[in-house]
């Protein structure tokens, strides 16, 4: 049995004065996140924990910005935030369902902010 081929960016840009991001696959798809879709959906256990129940919302990141990007081989990316996350590996996979279910995380982020009383506005608490 065959793998089903993972798609792959044949094009990447990240625009530091908009904060957004752009990513074109091989399908002919292209993507953009703002850094904060990317900072709040990061793959690491940090944010997503080790299971579905354990994940740790994020808030407080409109403004983030990028560091670095680090490409990981061939599969990956490391992005360093100015908040000082970096510990999540954003593999083409990972990056292509960011972006096919872009519309549906973004919602339930904003009703998980709401029914928690955060903001995405950086607060100073």
């Amino acid at each position: 049995m065959t793998k089903p081929h993972t798609p792959i960016p044949t094009e990447i840009n990240f625009h530091q004065k908009s904060r957004i991001s752009d990513f074109t696959f091989d399908t002919g798809e292209r993507f953009e996140f703002t850094y904060e879709f990317l900072r709040i959906n990061s793959p690491s256990a940090e944010v997503r924990g080790h299971s579905p129940d354990q994940g740790v919302l994020q808030f407080g990141k409109a403004d983030i910005n990028l560091k670095e990007v680090e490409p990981i081989g061939t599969y990956a990316l490391r992005l360093h935030f100015d908040d000082g996350h970096d510990t999540g590996l954003y593999s083409w996979e990972w990056l292509y369902y960011l972006g096919k279910n872009q519309e549906s995380l973004w919602s339930e982020y904003l009703a998980q902010l709401e029914q928690a009383g955060k903001k995405r506005a950086p607060t100073t608490e």
